[in-house]
């Protein structure tokens, strides 16, 4: 009789050695090496450090977006403030909606005026430079007297467009349906040069769309 408690004594330290056994594979692959941690972490510290390269091109690219966006914000004014003159009976729009709407158009037009920031070209967007000959720039030669100053088109269109709505709005706020008639058409006309200057003098891409016909070239 005193064989059996022996026998489960055996058998308690037979499963105890068992569990141990399993346990520790489990325990040991639940806890990762130090030297295992440090690689990992060193790793991931070159991974954060390591300097993000830019998309190629990106100056450039982010010049030309500017001058579409500069485009729509002057686009999106002057046609609510068009829309608003042409909805109202008589063209008579209460004075406060008429300030907010033509300051809008002012604000576009003085942010479409600021220069967009210079990237490097993208052949087709301009004319190329130029290679200078060896030993330096030749001397630039003076200026013939009575020459013109090359034509800003862009800026001009924008001071045109400006004068236009600026009459547009003494029109309406005079109450006059026959100037507002007559004024309207010399904005919408001024909206359509600034656009055509913005894509002709921006130094965007040449469109490339089968059938349009050639643009004309701004005057030097």
């Amino acid at each position: 009789m005193r064989a059996l408690p022996v026998r489960r004594i055996a058998t308690t330290f037979l499963c105890t050695a068992l569990l141990l056994g399993t346990a520790g594979p489990v325990h040991a692959a639940s806890h990762d090496d130090p030297a295992r941690d440090a690689a990992r972490d060193a790793g991931q510290g070159a991974a954060r450090i390591a300097p993000q390269a830019p998309v190629p091109g990106a100056d450039a690219l982010l010049a030309q977006t500017k001058q579409l966006a500069g485009l729509g914000g002057v686009l999106t004014p002057v046609t609510d403030l068009l829309t608003a003159v042409l909805k109202a009976p008589d063209g008579k729009v209460p004075a406060p909606d008429l300030a907010k709407l033509t300051d809008a158009v002012k604000k576009g037009l003085d942010a479409a005026k600021a220069p967009a920031p210079k990237g490097p070209e993208f052949p087709g967007t301009a004319a190329d430079t130029p290679k200078l000959p060896l030993g330096g720039a030749p001397e630039a030669k003076a200026a013939p007297l009575g020459a013109k100053a090359p034509l800003d088109v862009k800026a001009d269109a924008a001071a045109a467009l400006q004068k236009a709505v600026d009459a547009l709005v003494k029109a309406v706020t005079a109450g006059d349906p026959k100037a507002i008639a007559r004024e309207v058409p010399a904005v919408i006309t001024g909206l359509v040069n600034f656009a055509v200057a913005t894509l002709l003098g921006g130094g965007l891409p040449k469109p490339n769309l089968p059938g349009l016909p050639a643009l004309p070239k701004p005057p030097a």
